[in-house]
Formats: structure tokens, C-alpha cells, sequence
């Protein structure tokens, strides 16, 4: 961001399922952030996954946060009108030699993993989310071999070279703040998370991409998302460095937790927004129950 201009935050739900307390905790947060800050906030649309976000629960997340008072003025930008945009990051990572496609299915990693271990008696490395590096068998084909990979009639995914990304950008730190102002250097982990997916053959983009390309175009000064996503950060600003991204400042607030300690969810179906609002509830009784009333 510009020395002087203002702060941008945006809220970036997916329509694939109701919103529920913790979506309005973070619309909240963002948009009274925005407001103190003297800033803007911006509702982006993240409905990459066309299979699950469909214009019936599009339509029924902008009622919910309309009715919340936490719906900012159009235009939206949506992720499904903006694959070009995904696809020249793409393009460039892989001319550069930094993404690669990949075509092992999730079984054939599972597989391949309990070889190794049984070689080795070294466990495989796994993510933060539990899933096993991906083993990169295809890294060191050649450009025309990743080229005929591509054209075979098989599903694949382009995942970045994570060791060649870390040698090009060198090591890596986020500013990260907290609710009483304070900011700290966090050092950035994104080895932890392997070669992860920048794009599917039926998915152009992922999340990882398509979030820091949003943010960038979009002039985010200030990322505020849940705790959850914080580990995630680590690989954002990877891709940041690489594509001359600017790096926004983060804040990773706590996560609304159900009953039994578990972060709300849409596939648990936590309750949804629409049904609070149905039983009487208040946009003024939402904020109270998340802290921000």
C-alpha cells in the first residue's frame, strides 16, 4: 500500500453453504476495522468451485449480510469471472520452472508414502492439515515431457516446486498484528506444506493462488481472517514474492467454536445465519454473540 492511502480489508466467504456465526464474526471485524481505520471494505466472492457454489446460495449469502449490516456497496468481484487472471500466474510460475504438473491421484500418494516408510522407518513429512507431502515424481521431467504429460487424457494438478521456490525467493517473513495493535515479523514456514496445488485441469486456480492474486489486484492493505488460515499465510506470501506481490498486513482473529470446542463449519452444518434470523434473532443479537456488540 501506498504511504498515505487508505486501508483496504476485504471479506471473502464461498457460497457453498449458509453463512454461519463465524462468517459474521470476520464480516463484522472487517468492516468496523474498515470504518475505524478510515479505510474501505470489499465483499469478494470466492466461487472457484463451481460443483458447490451455485447463484441460489450466492444470493442467499448477500441477503444474510445485508441483513447483518455487514454487506458493502457493489460491485463484487467474483473468482469464477477472473480465470485469466489465475491462468498468467500460472503461465509464468511454470515457464519459469518453478510449477510442475503432477497427475499422482490421492491413492497412489497414499501408496507411494507406505513404501517409504517401510524403507526408510522414517515417517513420510505431512502438512499442517494432515495430508503427506506430495512425492514430486514428475519435478525433473523435461518441458516438452510436462507438455505431453498435460495432453493425455488423465486428471492432473500444477503444483509449485516448493525447493526451487525457496531457493528463488530466499527466507520469508509476514507482519502479523493483534486486536490491541501490536504487530510482529513472523517468520514464514511454507516448507511445511510441500509442493502444494496451484491448479487442477478442471480447476484452474486454487485458493493458495487465487487469494493473493485477488489481493493484489484488488489493493488489500489488511488480510483479517480467522486463526485457522494462519499456517496458510506461509505459502500466500511464496507466491507473493515470486509474482512482485505486495505483502498486505495480517491479522488472524480467534475462531467462533461450537459446544464442543470445534471451529463452526458449513459441512458439520453449524447454524446457519438464516436460522437465527428466522427464530428472531437481531443483527444486534449476532454482534453480542460474537463479542463485537
Amino acid at each position: 500500500m501506498d504511504p498515505g492511502s487508505a486501508p483496504r480489508l476485504r471479506f471473502a466467504p464461498s457460497p457453498n453453504g449458509g453463512l454461519h456465526l463465524g462468517h459474521a464474526y470476520s464480516a463484522l471485524l472487517n468492516r468496523q476495522l474498515a470504518a475505524e481505520w478510515g479505510g474501505s471494505y470489499l465483499l469478494r466472492i470466492e466461487d472457484i468451485d463451481r460443483a458447490r457454489c451455485t447463484p441460489a446460495l450466492e444470493r442467499a449469502m448477500i441477503a444474510d449480510l445485508d441483513w447483518l449490516g455487514a454487506l458493502p456497496p457493489p460491485p463484487y468481484r467474483r473468482q469464477s469471472e477472473h480465470m485469466d487472471d489465475y491462468a498468467a500466474c500460472i503461465d509464468a510460475l511454470v515457464e519459469a520452472g518453478l510449477a510442475y504438473p503432477s497427475v499422482l491421484t490421492r491413492g497412489e500418494v497414499r501408496a507411494h508414502v507406505a513404501r517409504m516408510e517401510t524403507q526408510t522407518g522414517m515417517p513420510w513429512p505431512r502438512d499442517p492439515d494432515g495430508a503427506p507431502h506430495y512425492p514430486g515424481t514428475e519435478r525433473d521431467l523435461s518441458a516438452g515431457e510436462r507438455r505431453a504429460l498435460m495432453q493425455q487424457d488423465r486428471p492432473y494438478a500444477i503444483r509449485l516446486d516448493m525447493a526451487a521456490a525457496l531457493t528463488r525467493t530466499g527466507p520469508l517473513t509476514f507482519l502479523e498484528t493483534d486486536a490491541g495493535g501490536s504487530a510482529q515479523e513472523i517468520v514464514a514456514e511454507p516448507q511445511d506444506w510441500g509442493d502444494v496445488i496451484l491448479a487442477r485441469r478442471d480447476v484452474p486456480t486454487s485458493y493458495h493462488l487465487s487469494v493473493v492474486v485477488d489481493d493484489a489486484l484488488q489493493g488489500i492493505s489488511h488480510v483479517v481472517r480467522g486463526a485457522d488460515l494462519i499456517q496458510s499465510t506461509s505459502v500466500h506470501r511464496v507466491l507473493q514474492t515470486l509474482l512482485g506481490l505486495p505483502a498486505p498486513t495480517y491479522r488472524h482473529h480467534p475462531l467462533i467454536l461450537d459446544a464442543e470446542g470445534r471451529k463452526l463449519s458449513k459441512s458439520r452444518d453449524s447454524t446457519a445465519l438464516s436460522v437465527l434470523r428466522g427464530a428472531g434473532l437481531t443483527p444486534a443479537d449476532i454482534a453480542r454473540m460474537v463479542g463485537l456488540g
